[in-house]
């Protein structure tokens, strides 16, 4: 696929089936995490990915729990693919995937949520040309704001005061692949000025 078929064929997937991705998937979309822009060139970001069912539910019910439900835009995600916003019964914020990437970043770093991100959004088109499910999560810092996450954080060599930014899902759609959503009118406006 070309760049833009990635980009508008890649969903964002709650509904995994019960088998793990392989490893060299994992290492390819990692490595296309990597390479994403940063501030600076700087490189400032950890990527860390997770094979182990058991930790990758125990996670996702820490994340699920983190969840501000009054600090919401909206109440409703999508029917096809529910998130934890549409149905409060769901317990994991990481839906069953079956493997997950934290992006860790510097706290103090002005652009470390901005590079977090980027790495995130390559993630996902990289999942999508593996013919991957995948979807972003947020609530990073607040799913290893306990004793479990820095432990773990200690154990992954994760320095000191860097945060989880992020969350990308790996594995596959259980179900149909989702139709595209329509794209709302009026959020793209392109001025022209004088030709030089």
């Amino acid at each position: 696929m070309d760049i833009f078929d990635l980009m508008w064929t890649r969903r964002s997937i709650r509904k995994y089936q019960d088998r793990q991705i392989p490893r060299q998937a994992l290492e390819q979309v990692l490595r296309a995490g990597s390479w994403a822009p940063n501030a600076g060139g700087g490189q400032r970001t950890m990527l860390v990915g997770l094979r182990d069912w058991t930790l990758v539910e125990r996670l996702g019910r820490v994340n699920a729990a983190c969840m501000d439900r009054s600090r919401l835009l909206g109440g409703h995600v999508s029917a096809e693919q529910p998130s934890i916003i549409d149905d409060p019964a769901i317990k994991s914020g990481f839906y069953g995937a079956p493997a997950v990437c934290a992006v860790f970043a510097p706290e103090s770093f002005l652009y470390s949520i901005p590079d977090a991100f980027c790495c995130a959004e390559n993630m996902v088109l990289a999942a999508t040309g593996l013919g991957l499910a995948s979807c972003i999560v947020a609530r990073g810092e607040e799913t290893f704001d306990n004793s479990l996450g820095r432990e773990l954080m200690k154990g992954w060599g994760v320095p000191e005061g860097w945060k989880a930014r992020c969350f990308v899902l790996l594995g596959y759609c259980a179900g149909d692949y989702p139709a595209p959503k329509a794209r709302r009118a009026g959020r793209v406006l392109i001025i022209d000025g004088e030709e030089r």
